[in-house]
């Protein structure tokens, strides 16, 4: 199998374009990836849910160009539409704009502009002159900003240097596990099969951070929790650290102890990477102060079958009322996007985010801190509850 298919959509530069309707975005992508990826009509409204198609973009790596339906789209089913288009925003790295020629007036565009700056996201610009129907005036709030003309006859090659020499330089993800460990250490996983184990394959947290050890040149011993004593006893030395699943921090963290071994979680790695991990920690805190009755959400960047002793919908919600001494009004939510009105929660619990990329998991972030909604990640929500919070590492 290509490294291409390999590639986790989360970890690609996501590149996202942006117009109106009958802009020529479709178009521009099919041209981009020599494929049809699009359907391409003059009809408006053509394109509804976006469409993503992953890619290789040399020196860039694994991209993931993103067609969004226009968000001037009138149709009785518009308001949908450009509702799935502003979720794409929050996960969007770079934005390529695209102006169409022949049009009475910009103005549409530039609040386009307005609101990918408003989000802070880098944007290149597009002057789609594909139908010859007009020239596109000078607009002068577009001065500045990089950009380039796209005919219907000629190469791309302008406008893929022109994504390459703007997208963000500090995409590539950080080592998941960071300063913990120096290259060629020997780490202990610990990874449950019990019912939520998908079968026949590891999750996604696992593989990635198997990977990066590997990447490492550390030396790693993978097993289930019943095997960790044998596991440690077989080592001439103790390990220099252990990753579990959260889940089990209860029976992990007194055998470590007794080894003298430091311990951490996959999902506390995933929070480092994926998010803003100052602010998850200091959500944490805030399961010291929830009481009967409070309003929780338990969110999931992925949506899945769930079975019996589900983390989201029957662990944590039991361990956070045991804590909280009486009942909690617990919501769980799964996809992309936390709910529209996060009013009334005191408090959201996040999984690691695996499935989407930083810039997701940072707005998600920030929705919760602008509703006033203390945030923190399953792996630290789950040793806060345990009382080890202060023990584990990062």
């Amino acid at each position: 199998m290509p490294d291409l298919n390999r590639t986790p959509s989360a970890n690609r530069l996501h590149v996202t374009f942006l117009g109106r309707t009958n802009a020529g975005k479709s178009t521009i992508i099919n041209r981009l990836t020599g494929q049809e990826v699009s359907l391409v009509s003059p009809i408006a409204g053509t394109t509804t849910d976006p469409v993503s198609k992953a890619m290789e973009l040399f020196p860039l790596g694994p991209v993931l160009l993103v067609d969004t339906a226009g968000l001037d789209d009138r149709t009785e089913l518009g308001g949908m539409r450009r509702k799935k288009t502003m979720q794409v925003l929050d996960k969007t790295d770079l934005a390529v704009l695209v102006i169409p020629s022949g049009q009475e007036n910009y103005d549409r565009e530039r609040e386009y502009l307005l609101m990918l700056r408003e989000r802070a996201i880098p944007v290149v610009v597009v002057y789609n002159e594909f139908d010859g129907n007009g020239d596109i005036p000078r607009l002068d709030w577009l001065d500045g900003l990089p950009s380039v003309r796209l005919g219907l006859e000629g190469s791309t090659d302008a406008l893929v240097a022109l994504l390459i020499e703007h997208a963000p330089s500090d995409l590539e993800p950080p080592s998941l596990t960071g300063d913990l460990l120096q290259d060629g250490d020997t780490v202990v996983l610990v990874a449950p099969q019990d019912g939520e184990a998908p079968k026949g394959r590891l999750i996604l947290p696992q593989v990635q951070t198997l990977r990066d050890l590997l990447d490492r040149h550390c030396v790693t011993l993978t097993v289930q929790p019943e095997e960790l004593v044998r596991a440690l006893d077989s080592l001439k030395q103790p390990p220099s650290l252990v990753i579990t699943d959260s889940q089990v921090f209860g029976s992990v963290y007194p055998i470590t102890q007794r080894y003298g071994v430091r311990l951490t979680s996959f999902s506390i790695l995933m929070a480092k990477q994926k998010g803003d991990f100052g602010g998850f920690l200091e959500g944490a805190q805030a399961i010291r102060t929830l009481v009967p009755g409070d309003r929780v959400l338990i969110a999931e960047g992925c949506t899945h079958h769930a079975q019996k002793g589900d983390i989201a919908r029957e662990k944590l919600p039991g361990w956070l009322q045991e804590k909280a001494g009486g009942a909690l009004d617990i919501d769980v939510c799964a996809g992309q996007t936390l709910p529209d009105d996060l009013t009334g929660y005191r408090l959201i619990v996040h999984c690691g985010n695996c499935m989407h990329n930083r810039r997701n998991m940072l707005s998600k972030q920030q929705k919760a801190r602008q509703a006033g909604v203390p945030m923190t990640n399953f792996g630290l929500a789950i040793a806060a509850l345990k009382g080890i919070l202060d023990k584990v590492v990062y």
